[in-house]
């Protein structure tokens, strides 16, 4: 099933729950899937990546409008960007606990033979596109910046 139609049912059992924030945010990711769907080239269904880019971007945009009202002490703002990012967080793989990003990091290290700071671009260049939606692209930064060290 693709996450269009996943997100189709869920809005239907928002509607008849009657739960506005889930539905809210439901319909920001339909309307995030329809303008790609829209674009010049784009083909008649997304790709799996090119649903999991538009769900990291949604996630991303409500966390750091989460961070700017909590520290504008908008707790009103901040709560409804907080539910959204719950709804949107279950339509995204499960991340990588600490742990396993730095092992799976020390798989890559391995594979492409990196031994200096200097091998940081070859290393962030594999272990981006392996572990994209699995983990944060700062928090894989800053540990391949820590293992190569």
């Amino acid at each position: 099933m693709t996450l269009e139609n996943q997100i189709n049912e869920k809005i239907k059992e928002a509607m008849k729950a009657k739960d506005k924030d889930r539905l809210n945010a439901l319909r920001a990711i339909k309307s995030a899937i329809l303008l790609a769907n829209t674009e010049k080239g784009a083909s008649q269904t997304l790709s799996k990546e090119a649903e999991l880019k538009i769900l990291q971007k949604l996630y991303k945009q409500r966390k750091e409008s989460y961070e700017i009202f909590t520290q504008q002490n908008r707790s009103d703002l901040a709560s409804e960007e907080r539910s959204q990012m719950t709804v949107i967080e279950e339509f995204l793989p499960k991340l990588l606990s600490e742990d396993e990003l730095i092992q799976e990091l020390k798989n890559i290290i391995a594979e492409v033979g990196a031994t200096s700071p200097g091998d940081f671009g070859k290393v962030m260049s594999v272990a981006s596109k392996k572990l994209a939606g699995k983990a944060d692209g700062k928090a894989i930064s800053e540990k391949v910046k820590n293992l190569l060290e």
